[in-house]
């Protein structure tokens, strides 16, 4: 629960007055018992009614006062949790935002979201409870049993022998629940798993009629979740009769031994009432104590597993990220609030125009995916130089995009060295390197927002003219203008209104607007026919940026300036088109089985 206190110390002002007036509310009601006493023995037994209306006009004021002091304590409390909960959520997201792609393997989406929302909730619910009732409860059991012995010393210590009991018993309580909380919410992560991978895989589910699979699938996972709840649950449920058992019997010798005391005469009626009273508050404070308790122990599960993604490692240079104004991400997200129409080509943002000529060395390089032995990559060296396109070839499998993503810095390469303009690209600040590269994944993905928005995504300085223009390189842009909209149509989730060249040329176009010096292309062509690509590869000639081109087809590796052949994570061969044809076997096949299908298929016609 460190981490809790660590993000509570900006509202502790707040805190502190939500525990102040915790603390009014809670002085009025010990007292009240003690005024209710007096009224019993000083008024009503003695048949002095200005005594009774004076001490219940103190008793219905100080009421007053506590509702008063309730109100204001809920204020400050909520005030305090929902700034906890922004500022935790905030932070985590920005860790996340700076993992490498080894720690996202760690962490998988289904559970990453789940500490965002739920986990973070369930810390917010807790400081809440923690300033309006969790401090409050152990207080009343302490208050009440220092006001009973301050009443009566006798009935009051028969209250107080049930006090370690329940200590003891609630210590045990809440470590035991801990454990099964903790586990609810892994179970959780599960489910959300099973939720995310059936909507995302919707269409795939239906062409292969395998909803009854799917349902069974999330049955079983809800099922788990379900067994788990119910084991926490049952233990917290069932500790409450206990702690009843426990309260219940000192009430019982009170009102036992407090008959016997009133007839020696060594304890007035209202002495014996307000004794009862204190010990009925006390039960009713350790009733709820075990509601509290399973929260407490839902927030501590919780908090280990938000500490466990803030200790994870990030990567170098990613955090303490601000856009060109000077504002924080998340200022800039508040302010986008009140024009979200400016959310996309805000001036003054974090783009800047590559500081990288776009010379690629590799130099001996060897990479493994972490947690692995077996070499991805082994021994690979070759230079490009600044504007010229390597098409890089080679079956499932052989490295291709491996290669690609240690450019950009996504994974870091095991030995060898690569070196950017001359530079060892890991001395070079990672940021203004990636802010030189122009990437496209071999998964497409856009947002959800207009195609104007999407496409500006690659650099938030775009003007209008340089979105149309960035279209057009990528041969999308009289698709666009011909849709009723134009650049203002909404796409929908993940792009579902698009065909699938479509969306690759409107990622393609994401990142072409970045005038980037390095242009990666991870096999971002495949959707695309030959009229279309070959327009493309044409527009590409024209910019000066340097283009890795990962393709299985030869019409578009024939023109570029260096091929780099893979095979089991080996560069086997690299030239041209030319010096292939004389000294590469395998690409003299592959052209063959390419161009001979080719015929093949114009014999037919």
């Amino acid at each position: 629960m460190k981490l809790t206190f660590t993000y509570l110390k900006k509202y502790r002002v707040a805190a502190i007055a939500a525990l102040v007036m915790m603390l009014i509310e809670l002085a009025v009601e010990l007292s009240q018992p003690l005024l209710i006493s007096k009224i019993i023995d000083d008024g009503i037994r003695q048949q002095d009614t200005a005594v009774v209306w004076l001490w219940g006009g103190v008793l219905v004021g100080s009421a007053a006062v506590a509702f008063l002091a309730g109100i204001l304590s809920s204020f400050f409390a909520s005030h305090t949790s929902q700034g906890f909960a922004f500022d935790l959520r905030d932070k985590l997201y920005e860790k996340v935002q700076s993992f490498t792609y080894d720690v996202f393997s760690r962490f998988p989406t289904s559970s990453l979201i789940t500490r965002l929302t739920g986990d973070v909730s369930q810390l917010q619910d807790t400081i809440f409870m923690g300033l309006r009732f969790m401090t409050r409860i152990p207080l009343v059991v302490i208050g009440s049993v220092v006001m009973a012995l301050v009443v009566h010393v006798k009935l009051g210590l028969l209250l107080t022998v049930t006090l370690p009991f329940l200590v003891i018993f609630m210590i045990w309580l809440m470590r035991r629940a801990s454990e099964l909380f903790r586990n609810v919410q892994n179970r959780l992560d599960g489910v959300n798993g099973v939720i995310q991978e059936n909507l995302t895989g919707i269409r795939l589910i239906r062409v292969f009629v395998r909803m009854g699979h799917e349902i069974g699938r999330f049955a079983a996972f809800s099922g788990e979740l379900m067994r788990s709840t119910v084991a926490a649950l049952r233990l917290t449920e069932t500790s409450t009769p206990f702690i009843m058992i426990i309260v219940n019997a000192g009430i019982l010798a009170v009102l036992w031994f407090g008959r016997i005391e009133i007839s020696t005469g060594d304890a007035t009626l209202g002495q014996t009432v307000a004794v009862i009273n204190y010990s009925l508050r006390t039960m009713g404070a350790l009733s709820a104590l075990s509601w509290i308790m399973v929260s407490f122990s839902r927030a501590r599960a919780s908090s280990v597993r938000i500490a466990e993604v803030m200790s994870a490692s990030e990567g170098p240079g990613e955090l303490g990220m601000t856009t060109g104004n000077g504002a924080t991400p998340v200022q800039a997200g508040l302010s986008s609030q009140h024009g979200q129409s400016q959310s996309v080509f805000h001036k003054g943002s974090d783009h800047q125009a590559p500081a990288v000529q776009g010379k690629v060395e590799f130099q001996q390089v060897s990479f493994s995916y972490p947690g692995s032995d077996i070499k991805v990559l082994e021994d690979i060296s070759f230079t490009v130089q600044p504007g010229e396109r390597v098409a890089i070839m080679g079956a499932t499998g052989s490295g291709k995009s491996s290669l690609v993503t240690l450019i950009p810095r996504l994974y870091e390469c095991g030995s060898g060295m690569i070196r950017v303009d001359g530079k060892n690209h890991t001395e070079m600040d990672i940021q203004a390197l990636r802010r030189s590269i122009g990437y496209v994944p071999q998964e497409v993905l856009l947002f959800t927002g207009s195609i104007r928005e999407n496409i500006a995504w690659g650099n938030d300085q775009a003007s209008q003219a340089d979105i149309e223009q960035a279209a057009a390189a990528a041969q999308i842009h009289e698709t666009v203008a011909a849709l009723l909209q134009g650049y203002d149509t909404q796409l929908g989730q993940r792009g579902v209104n698009l065909s699938g060249g479509q969306k690759q040329r409107l990622t393609i176009a994401r990142a072409l607007v970045r005038r980037p010096a390095i242009l990666i292309l991870d096999d971002s062509t495949s959707a695309l026919d030959a009229v279309t690509e070959g327009l493309l590869l044409a527009e590409l000639k024209k910019m000066s940026c340097t283009t890795f081109l990962i393709t299985q087809k030869i019409s578009s590796t024939a023109s570029a300036d260096l091929i780099l052949l893979l095979d089991e994570g080996r560069l086997i061969a690299q030239g041209t088109h030319a010096e292939l044809m004389e000294e590469s076997a395998l690409y003299r096949k592959i052209y063959q089985s390419q161009t001979g299908e080719a015929q093949h298929v114009q014999s037919t016609h």
